[in-house]
């Protein structure tokens, strides 16, 4: 417990006095490094988060969920468990197979993916503000392309291009490629240039075709209510298919959320730094304080203050200081945020530079996902550097023998 001495002397030295300047100039700037070590780092974690989160959301909202492949049986989805239905909002069938697009001599590889043509309508990608043609259309000889494999190709809604199939046809020369012109019936965009220019749809009987793939080498595709929950999903699939290869979003991705987690922790210990740097300015300051207030200290021993007393008064000042930082930069880093967007418009409109180019990072604007659990973890952070680094100097000030520094004051 605290007492109401102790209370009151904490507060009178952390009074500014005009001869305590040097004193007050240390404690303003370990209260700034602090307040700026939080809001720092609060930034940039809820920063790297809303990119993760965009990130998340755009692979999710292009590819399934969950895969399953088959071995060497045909995939039933009339046998599907009630478990495995509950958490799916579709199970569509497809396949997939690679060809070889050529356009106005202009040759390049891409990855179809083929559904029926009842199918292709439910699919995330197609219903958004983004797509441009008719997405119940993906009958025989149409294809849906991306947008940048438009540009690439200089390709607009109606113009043919002709596919090599990687499966070959038997004719009197030997075994040759297939061949076969489409339709393009709509474009899409994913907001990810790498999708949006290696793959395209077509109608799934047309790939089978095309591919001289059977019924039972169609793939499921499930599309859960909670992508984000994927482990625990994906172990009550595997339950369901023990003898199918069953595969998720996270697994296609692991490498770049792996170099995400990697990253953000670097940066967290990185920035860390900061905060360890404008506490040890606490130690500085504490020690000067001690220095500065001998005469104090030896008058409060010499009345019967005890030790422990005088080490929780140092002890609370350092505290005192670190709190209100971290509160402070909790506050600002959290405004700071929330704004970040604006912000960011706002310098590349007053110095005419171009902040987070979209053509680069492939969103419009610069994410920002405020994480509660970050905020308390920093915090916690924060103020533990700050107990530790105030310890030395309170165990200091009880250490002063009364009479020396009465003697010399």
């Amino acid at each position: 417990m605290i007492s109401s001495l102790e209370k009151e002397v904490t507060l009178r030295f952390l009074k500014a006095r005009k001869k305590d300047g040097f004193l007050n100039i240390i404690s303003i700037f370990s209260f700034i490094g602090i307040s700026l070590g939080v809001a720092v780092l609060i930034i940039v974690m809820s920063v790297m988060n809303g990119f993760r989160t965009e990130l998340i959301n755009k692979i999710v909202g292009f590819n399934a969920h969950i895969t399953v492949d088959p071995y060497d049986y045909k995939i039933e989805t009339n046998k599907l468990n009630q478990n495995l239905k509950s958490i799916s909002q579709e199970m569509i069938l497809s396949n997939r197979g690679e060809a070889i697009i050529i356009k106005n001599n202009i040759s390049k590889g891409i990855l179809l993916r083929g559904y029926e043509n009842k199918d292709f309508s439910k699919l995330k990608i197609f219903n958004n503000d983004q797509f441009l043609g008719n997405n119940k259309l993906l009958s025989k000889n149409f294809l849906s392309i991306g947008k940048e494999l438009s540009f690439t190709l200089d390709l607009e809604i109606g113009d043919s291009l002709t596919l090599m199939s990687s499966a070959g046809v038997e004719t009197i020369i030997g075994n040759l490629p297939k061949q076969k012109t489409f339709l393009v019936s709509s474009i899409f965009e994913s907001g990810m240039a790498e999708f949006d220019n290696n793959v395209a749809f077509i109608n799934l009987n047309t790939l089978e075709e095309f591919f001289n793939l059977k019924e039972k080498d169609r793939n499921l595709e499930i599309y859960l209510y909670n992508p984000q929950n994927i482990e625990y999903q994906k172990s009550i699939v595997q339950n369901n298919f023990p003898n199918e290869f069953v595969y998720t979003w996270s697994d296609m991705n692991s490498s770049l959320f792996s170099a995400l987690k990697v990253e953000r922790n670097v940066m967290f210990i990185i920035l860390s730094l900061i905060i360890i740097v404008a506490a040890f300015n606490i130690i500085s300051g504490l020690t000067i304080l001690v220095k500065n207030k001998t005469r104090d200290i030896a008058i409060l021993k010499s009345i019967g203050v005890l030790n422990k007393s005088i080490v929780k008064i140092f002890f609370l000042i350092g505290v005192i200081i670190g709190t209100t930082a971290t509160i402070f930069g909790i506050i600002l880093g959290v405004t700071f945020s929330m704004y970040v967007e604006n912000l960011r418009q706002f310098l590349s409109n007053m110095f005419n530079i171009s902040l987070f180019p979209e053509e680069i990072y492939f969103l419009s604007s610069m994410p920002s996902e405020i994480n509660s659990f970050s905020i308390i973890v920093i915090s916690v952070c924060s103020i533990f550097i700050t107990i530790i680094v105030s310890i030395f100097p309170a165990l200091k000030a009880a250490k002063l023998d009364p009479i020396k520094a009465l003697k010399y004051e």
